[in-house]
């Protein structure tokens, strides 16, 4: 399975529209562009591939393989990038301003199920994060 995340940057956060089959499933919210550092920065453009991980914090949520210099990066509900998210990509129903969106939990649980149903049959699910041409 392949999902496309298409990035706009702005100066407190970056926005998306996250596509499976050319289908829309969610947008989605993250820190802004700080050339991938720790904490505070969005990680770079590429493919990833992506597994299943729990957390009694996070309980049931994506992380994201592969990211230079970077460990932990996982796709999880939030509402707000800058004080919620420390790397992480969060799905979103609706964003309403830069790094901010709306019903995350609900966007995470379209998104789960989708991909959690191609991890469960042994399908191999990659992300690719590019900026969106304007």
């Amino acid at each position: 399975m392949e999902l496309l995340l298409m990035r706009e940057y702005f100066d407190t956060g970056t926005n998306g529209a996250l596509y499976m089959e050319g289908h829309r499933l969610c947008y989605t919210i993250e820190l802004p562009w700080k050339e991938n550092h720790v904490g505070c920065s969005c990680i770079p453009e590429g493919r990833y591939a992506l597994k299943k991980r729990f957390s009694e914090r996070k309980k049931w949520h994506l992380e994201v393989l592969g990211v230079q210099g970077r460990s932990l990066i996982l796709i999880h509900p939030a509402n707000n990038a800058m004080k919620e998210l420390q790397g992480c990509i969060a799905p979103v129903t609706s964003i309403h301003g830069e790094g901010l969106g709306y019903y995350s939990v609900a966007a995470m649980d379209v998104l789960r199920r989708a991909v959690y149903m191609a991890l469960d049959g042994k399908e191999q699910v990659f992300l690719t994060i590019k900026k969106k041409q304007q």
